[in-house]
């Protein structure tokens, strides 16, 4: 008997032109795709440059220019991947509290005017009540898509978005590391007075009991109590990018630092992919980029060792990828690319893809 999805698969030509409309053009649904992806439009708490928000909608709109052929998976397209509308409310929601968490931010880089302080004394509490209800949006969808068997992945939105769906992994998983690329180390308590701000979610992370390890790769951006921080706790493993940088200048391959980092994995991860981790010509309109960072062949080379060690991606997101004010592309573009790769990964760790 010929199942819905194989119906979906026969009839769509994958050398053809890609429809719009759907994630990489690709015919399939909720109900027949393998990988779920959830898109959360939210920068509530951004501190620096926004946009991150329309981060889903311009990734589903560059990702009909990806091509579906991988050379080293076999029929890659045919897993299965799926994005889920983008809910209006997460966005309305965010459009509504960005701008009093940016009147607020403004205010605090004023100094605190003391004559304004009853105004804005009560919005850091209203700002962590709304970031929690996304938090709390974003695990009930994970654990629904998880419930039904699918592999899920999440699209941001800044890179607060993430911590409902790895609370929805860590009643799966007993224990798990997280493999975090990125630019910043974000292990502030809380930043700017929001305890679910972007700058603290590797803090939240570690709050979640099964999360038995933290590693950090390409942190080039830091402040000293997050620096304490890595050197205290042995939960953390932190790669920071001028440390890379001089291995490889000194001659290190980097198969051995991929090696090294592997090393530091345990044997389920989860991985969180802020796109600012990449070198900036790669994605110009994030909301806080830093001068240096991976290309992305060789992020990827990365992440293929890590499937091909025999490790399994339990789950990954990939945040901040921003579209520039004139609605260039070009970061849409390499966010598509980097969550296709991403997702046919995740597939080959559980088996419902194959190395050629």
């Amino acid at each position: 008997m010929t199942t819905k999805k194989q119906k979906a698969i026969d009839k769509f030509d994958p050398n053809g032109v890609s429809s719009e409309g759907s994630i990489f053009g690709l015919p399939f649904d909720e109900e027949t795709a393998s990988v779920v992806i959830v898109p959360v439009p939210w920068e509530v708490t951004v501190s620096y440059a926004p946009g991150t928000a329309n981060g889903p909608q311009a990734i589903l709109d560059a990702s009909s220019q990806v091509d579906l052929f991988q050379d080293d998976i076999t029929d890659a397209w045919t897993m299965g991947i799926h994005m889920l509308p983008i809910p209006e409310n997460v966005y309305s929601n965010n459009t509504k509290y960005r701008i009093l968490a940016g009147n607020y931010i403004d205010w605090l880089e004023r100094g605190s005017p003391k004559e304004e302080r009853e105004r804005f004394g009560a919005v850091p509490a209203l700002i962590d009540k709304a970031c929690q209800s996304m938090n709390d949006w974003v695990y009930e969808t994970a654990k629904d898509q998880l419930n039904q068997g699918k592999l899920v992945a999440l699209v941001g939105g800044d890179h607060s978005t993430p911590l409902g769906h790895i609370k929805a992994l860590s009643e799966r998983y007993s224990s798990f590391g997280i493999l975090q690329i990125d630019a910043h180390a974000d292990l502030r308590d809380q930043y700017e007075g929001f305890n679910y701000s972007h700058a603290s979610i590797s803090h939240n992370f570690l709050n979640i009991p099964q999360v038995e390890k933290l590693v950090q790769v390409g942190v080039r951006d830091y402040c000293e109590e997050e620096s304490d921080r890595i050197d205290g706790d042995d939960r953390i493993t932190t790669f920071f990018d001028h440390h890379i940088k001089e291995q490889l200048y000194e001659g290190v391959t980097w198969r051995t630092i991929c090696d090294q980092v592997i090393a530091s994995l345990p044997r389920e991860i989860y991985i969180t992919i802020d796109i600012d981790g990449l070198d900036p010509k790669l994605c110009p309109h994030t909301g806080t980029p830093v001068p240096g960072g991976f290309d992305l062949n060789q992020l990827l080379y990365l992440m293929k060792l890590i499937v091909k060690s025999g490790r399994k991606i339990i789950g990954f997101d990939l945040v901040e990828v921003a579209p520039g004010e004139d609605d260039s592309e070009w970061d849409g573009n390499v966010g598509a690319r980097l969550l296709y790769r991403m997702s046919n990964l995740m597939g080959v760790s559980h088996g419902k893809l194959w190395w050629k």
